[in-house]
C-alpha cells in the first residue's frame, strides 16, 4: 500500500475523495475538488480553500499535467 501523508506535508498530491493539492500551480489550481466519474476520470475541478481539504490520507505525486485538463476529458492527471 502506498504511503499517505497529511495535507500540510504535500507539495503535489491527491486525496481519494477527489481533492488535489498542487502548490506549483496557479493560485486557482493549488487546492481543487474534482468530480470522479466511472473509470477513475477526474473532471470539473473547482477551487477550494486549504481549510476545506481532508487533513489526512494524501498521496504524493511528482506532477499533474495541467495542460491536458478540461471539463470534457479524463482529468486524473496521474503520472
Amino acid at each position: 500500500m502506498e504511503q499517505t501523508f497529511s495535507s500540510t506535508e504535500i507539495q503535489i498530491g491527491f486525496h481519494s475523495d477527489g481533492y488535489r493539492i498542487d502548490k506549483t500551480a496557479s493560485p486557482m489550481n493549488r487546492y481543487t475538488k474534482w468530480q470522479i466519474l466511472e473509470g477513475n476520470q477526474w473532471k470539473n475541478p473547482k477551487p477550494v480553500c486549504f481549510e476545506s481539504l481532508p487533513q489526512n490520507g494524501w498521496f504524493a505525486k511528482d506532477k499533474f499535467d495541467w495542460d491536458e485538463i478540461n471539463t470534457d476529458n479524463d482529468c486524473s492527471g496521474r503520472t
